[in-house]
């Protein structure tokens, strides 16, 4: 009964280390790609150390052939030069033969590991598909019974909350008014959403001012989109003083006014909350939702940027 049960583990253990070697694949082809081209290389060195010898001897062979003919003063035997470059070439040949299969060896692990990843990423980028079809359909049952305000509301974890404001009427008179506040609690983000605030580089104390920019980068965004075919989000976030990131280079918009499937413009759907600050109060920001297509690289085939 023990020994069943050291066989199972042993078994799992094997499989697990066979799983991780599968995994690693790639990166285990490209070392022993490029180890193998730098040994077949010093292979190659050796070897050409090697090629003077061989060449002498083929000069000395060649000339006794020559000297024996001038000696019976008969032309030179075709048949025994052939020979000889025959012999040379072969010799030559397996010098250089061990480099030379190492090398294209070497080579093929290389583009094996490069045709396994190729194989993965457009596996994860069908996966990504499948994922956000199902996210955004989601996203839309929710909007369709609650509305797109409780959607957006749950989305990027914002409350609302009711506050007694003092306002002066037409008339100079003070008055308590109910007012309600969108309250962004900071926690998390939706997607690929960002928060424009107080401390982005481009943000303006006035509210209108910064609505107003967001208008102009949205129709600069899709002025670019119509003119390339494609924008990646990267590119709309240095726009609005955001730092890149590494999805934002895959992800984007893709401009295909016969497909369905896309947009095929820039929208930046957005909602103005309050913050809190570090004062105790709150300050106003802008949190921004874009309508990415998704992963672009593969929708475009923009794989070589």
């Amino acid at each position: 009964m023990k020994m069943s049960a050291v066989i199972k583990s042993l078994d799992r253990s094997v499989n697990r280390f066979g799983f991780q070697m599968k995994k690693c694949s790639p990166e285990i082809l490209v070392a022993v790609g490029i180890v193998g081209v730098v040994v077949s290389t010093v292979m190659a060195c050796k070897a050409s150390m090697k090629v003077d010898e061989v060449l002498d001897k083929h000069k000395e062979k060649v000339d006794d052939i020559h000297e024996q003919a001038a000696e019976k003063q008969e032309e030179c035997s075709g048949k025994e030069t052939t020979v000889v470059y025959a012999s040379t070439g072969i010799k030559l040949a397996k010098l250089y033969a061990p480099s030379v299969v190492l090398g294209v060896m070497s080579v093929g692990c290389i583009l094996t590991s490069h045709k396994i990843l190729c194989k993965r990423n457009v596996a994860l980028a069908s996966a990504y598909a499948t994922i956000d079809k199902s996210y955004k359909e989601y996203r839309s049952r929710v909007a369709e019974r609650f509305g797109d305000e409780v959607e957006t509301e749950i989305r990027h974890n914002i409350r609302s909350e009711e506050v007694q404001e003092t306002v002066v009427d037409e008339d100079g008179k003070e008055k308590t008014v109910t007012k309600t506040r969108k309250i962004f609690a900071g926690e998390s983000f939706s997607d690929y959403s960002r928060v424009f605030e107080r401390g982005n580089k481009i943000w303006e104390p006035v509210l209108d001012y910064n609505l107003m920019f967001l208008n102009q980068v949205i129709a600069s965004a899709n002025s670019r989109l119509r003119a390339n075919g494609y924008l990646f989000l990267n590119d709309v976030y240095e726009d609005l003083g955001f730092d890149k990131t590494v999805a934002g280079q895959c992800v984007g918009w893709t401009y295909k006014p016969d497909d369905p499937t896309g947009d095929n413009l820039v929208d930046i759907k957005h909602v103005v909350v309050d913050m809190a600050n570090e004062y105790g109060g709150y300050d106003k920001a802008i949190i921004l939702d874009f309508n990415v297509d998704g992963d672009i690289l593969h929708r475009a085939g923009l794989e070589s940027i």
